[in-house]
């Protein structure tokens, strides 16, 4: 069996859910939880902290766990979690670093 990474981390983001793990007391048997959640107009990706499930994938990234419900990879696939710090806010984003550079 193959075992691919279908979502990355930016250096800046496992970072800063390193940090989260540590200061907000995330249970050492959770992982970051990556998949979408169905909308009206499509899907909307999401990341949280979660124990893992029965139907999940799961990778260890940047020494962190991730998971990944089966049902949910081919939405996340080739997706990098980055973190924003600027004026207007900070936050987890998600970029296709495949988009930017396939444009001519």
């Amino acid at each position: 069996m193959i075992n691919f990474q279908p979502v990355t981390l930016s250096p800046k983001a496992a970072e800063e859910v390193r940090k989260i793990m540590q200061t907000k007391n995330i249970p050492a048997d959770y992982g970051l939880r990556v998949g979408v959640r169905g909308g009206g107009c499509g899907v909307s990706l999401l990341i949280g902290f979660d124990k893992k499930k029965e139907n999940d994938q799961s990778y260890t990234i940047e020494g962190i766990p991730v998971l990944v419900d089966k049902r949910h990879t081919m939405y996340v696939v080739g997706k990098e979690i980055d973190f924003y710090e600027g004026d207007e806010g900070r936050g987890f984003m998600f970029t296709d670093p495949k988009a930017a550079t396939s444009e001519a």
